[in-house]
């Protein structure tokens, strides 16, 4: 830049600084008459169009300017604001869209255009422009109220136009959901509530365990893979005697479920260590069964048996009596192998009292069994004042072969081996 047009701009700023205004004009002026395109001098005397209402002055001045410095969004953002002035919708549409192609992530031009689509009843976009301003915004630290307020707004905006396109994909599908099966319908409806951003899909977590690889990754399993749930929940009664009676004994036998070896460090398991919160009469432990245990509720021990159970030496089947004390909570957290389905069987079941598996929460119910992959995040709560009771069971995985069952245990016999522990 030429010394003579940078000292008369820095003679314009500090005019303009000082309140000099029509000597800062007259300077910024002088500039043109040097370089008829000065980008700094349009700019500025562009703004001074602006703050003395004459748009139009303000288009020709930031036209030319852009055209001088087309890689300047500052340029284009004010061009935009100039025709907003004039009511050129179309004209300030483009000057906001040459900033984004300079940076899709500037923040002003994503807020201007999100104003504009607005305006213009373009409520898609406009729903698309503020769900960016809100995503850009999400990392900053210091923000005005005033700028709160415009998220405010986005927020509201981006949640209304989920309602009208939630209720139109509803009336979209309403015949052919009803027609569903439940599994087809309950699949569906997971796709569209996570593409509407309702929900999120969850994958497989196997933590330190075996990830078997390519099955399903569904949060509660198909009654259908079950048949014998209907023999099961028809032994409810028996099953809820049983465990009532133990629980009427001085020592019902229960033991913590979460027991954490010495000097573990602290983790979202340590309000629960050694508490019978969350407590456990276990019929079968790491695949071993409990042989005391087993003789003080025998008619639920003999239908177990029965039963198609995840047998792995060393490993499983676990089956025990889960009992959550009112107003505890069980944290999220996943299990070791999606090898396994983990079936709940409800037997006392007070109010405000649910389970989640990834996205989907669902209430126990008495007597009506349900299976979900574990490896899955999860988490219980009792919110109630009377504690849960729920029989659980580790059963295969149903969308493994028989073969597969074999081949899995005979890997983990090998590994176990190899380390020691058979």
């Amino acid at each position: 830049m030429p010394a003579d047009i940078s000292q008369l701009l820095a003679q314009a700023q500090r005019a303009q600084q000082s309140g000099q205004f029509d000597r800062a004009r007259a300077h910024l002026e002088a500039v043109i008459e040097i370089d008829s395109e000065q980008p700094a001098a349009r700019n500025a005397l562009g703004l001074f169009a602006l703050d003395g209402d004459d748009a139009r002055a303000a288009v020709t001045h930031f036209e030319i300017a852009c055209k001088r410095d087309p890689k300047a969004p500052p340029l284009w953002l004010n061009l935009a604001r100039a025709h907003r002035q004039l009511g050129d919708s179309d004209a300030e549409r483009k000057a906001l869209e040459r900033v984004l192609e300079i940076d899709q992530r500037d923040l002003l031009a994503l807020i201007r255009l999100a104003e504009l689509h607005e305006r213009l009843g373009e409520e898609t976009m406009a729903a698309t422009r503020w769900g960016a301003v809100i995503a850009l915004s999400s990392g900053m630290t210091e923000r005005s109220p005033e700028f709160d307020q415009l998220l405010d707004h986005a927020s509201r905006y981006v949640r209304s136009q989920v309602h009208k396109l939630s209720d139109a994909v509803g009336q979209s599908l309403g015949k052919s959901l009803s027609e569903a099966s439940s599994r087809d319908r309950r699949r569906m409806q997971a796709a569209a509530d996570h593409w509407l951003g309702r929900r999120t899909i969850y994958a497989n977590q196997c933590e330190g365990g075996l990830h078997y690889p390519f099955l399903p990754a569904d949060e509660f399993f198909d009654r259908d893979h079950f048949p014998w749930f209907e023999r099961l929940e028809a032994a409810t009664p028996e099953i809820l005697g049983e465990l009532t009676a133990l629980l009427g004994e001085r020592d019902p036998g229960l033991t913590p479920y979460i027991e954490m070896a010495p000097g573990t460090p602290p983790s979202k398991w340590s309000t629960l260590d050694k508490s019978l919160d969350w407590g456990a009469f276990h019929l079968w432990k790491e695949g071993e069964r409990v042989d005391e245990n087993c003789a003080r509720a025998p008619k639920t021990t003999a239908l177990v048996e029965s039963l198609p159970l995840c047998r792995i030496e060393g490993r499983a089947p676990a089956v025990f009596f889960s009992i959550l004390k009112a107003g505890s909570h069980i944290p999220p957290h996943t299990g070791v192998t999606n090898v396994r389905s983990i079936v709940h069987l409800p037997l006392i079941v007070p109010g405000d009292c649910a389970f989640r598996v990834g996205g989907e929460t669902r209430e126990w119910r008495l007597g009506e069994a349900f299976a979900f992959d574990d490896t899955i995040e999860h988490e219980a709560w009792n919110r109630s004042d009377r504690d849960r009771a729920v029989l659980i069971i580790d059963t295969w995985n149903p969308h493994l072969s028989d073969h597969e069952r074999e081949m899995v245990c005979r890997f983990y016999e090998a590994a176990d081996r190899q380390r020691g522990l058979l």
